[in-house]
């Protein structure tokens, strides 16, 4: 079993430059129905890295906790409670 969920993120606001907190993640583009397919991206030894579906520039952010953005709205959010 994983011991963490891989956070996901959304550009619905069509921001240029999304900072994260999280080095792996999932884009998903824009909220469905509207989204791309979800891809994983990794930054490894990066601090930025361009989705290859939507051309969003995501750069880590150190002070940023896993799973925060910068804008925060950019962060997908579970839909079931």
């Amino acid at each position: 079993m994983s011991d963490h969920v891989v956070p996901h993120f959304h550009n619905d606001a069509g921001v240029p430059i999304i900072e994260i907190g999280s080095k792996e993640f999932m884009c998903v583009g824009a909220n469905p129905p509207f989204d791309h397919p979800h891809v994983f991206l990794d930054l490894g030894d990066d601090n930025e890295i361009i989705c290859p579906y939507c051309s969003t520039l995501y750069r880590y952010a150190s002070d940023l906790g896993a799973g925060q953005a910068r804008p925060p709205e950019c962060v997908v959010k579970d839909k079931a409670a």
